[in-house]
């Protein structure tokens, strides 16, 4: 760690493998885990609370202050989980008095250029593409893959498992689970591919499709569906999840790609 062209803040708490390359500013209130490795040109500012393996790219800056106006220099932290990948020029915000956080979750993978705004919670897993970007207030679930350009509106959720395809705009909340593309976006299938990476059996995947086609291809509105989805299909983790998931919506969710948007 011992890295003379790199500034460290005495304040900080580094563990002693970590790994700092020349000309990367490390400021006060900061901890980095063992074993991880700052790139060049890095810039790690208060409250950031950083994992064990965390590899961060050089020009990404962690932790700046909310590009929030009602920020008022509240004691808040960014945190990333162990194992993330941060590439280059990618910024995360700390959180404001919303949530007092910002996170990013375990095995992550951000790709350069993303953005991930205040108050913004990312789950385990998930996959940031190039220039995806998420305003304030936004969850997102685990296992979720963001397509190049992807551009994510503040309070918006996506559920786990999801997929959502390059240069979306996403002003809805994306149930677990699907596809959504095209514009305005809309379900597009289910993330078949990706659960079948993750282990879902063609029975668990067909019961999922069975759930959308009620949902999004029968015609009925998200209240008669929810109902129908409850009194027909068996009660399955993946199944109250979905209906969960839609009740909770404050946004409401995207739309079906054939009904009238």
């Amino acid at each position: 760690m011992n890295q003379p062209l790199a500034y460290v803040h005495p304040g900080a708490k580094i563990a002693k493998n970590v790994v700092i390359e020349p000309f990367s500013t490390i400021h006060n209130n900061v901890v980095i885990g063992e074993g991880s490795w700052i790139g060049s040109n890095v810039t790690i500012m208060e409250g950031a609370r950083i994992g064990k393996n965390v590899s961060i790219f050089p020009g990404a800056v962690i932790s700046a202050i909310p590009q929030d106006k009602k920020f008022n220099d509240e004691d808040t932290v960014t945190i990333i989980g162990d194992n993330t990948t941060i590439r280059e020029c990618v910024t995360i915000n700390r959180g404001t008095s919303d949530r007092m956080k910002t996170e990013v979750g375990k095995n992550c993978w951000i790709m350069a250029y993303c953005h991930i705004a205040h108050d913004c919670i990312v789950g385990d897993n998930c996959i940031f593409s190039n220039n995806s970007t998420l305003a304030g207030h936004i969850t997102v679930g685990e296992h979720v893959v963001l397509a190049g350009m992807a551009a994510v509106q503040q309070f918006c959720t996506i559920g786990s498992h999801a997929f959502v395809t390059g240069g979306s705009l996403v002003r809805k909340d994306v149930p677990p689970f699907v596809k959504a593309g095209r514009e305005p976006l809309s379900y597009v299938g289910i993330n078949s591919i990706g659960l079948r990476r993750r282990g879902f059996t063609t029975e668990k995947i067909r019961e999922i499709q069975n759930i959308f086609r009620i949902l999004y291809q029968k015609n009925y509105n998200n209240t008669q569906a929810v109902e129908i989805i409850e009194a027909e299909m068996e009660a399955t983790p993946e199944r109250d999840e979905i209906l969960q998931f839609i009740r909770n919506s404050q946004r409401g969710i995207m739309k079906g790609y054939f009904s009238n948007n």
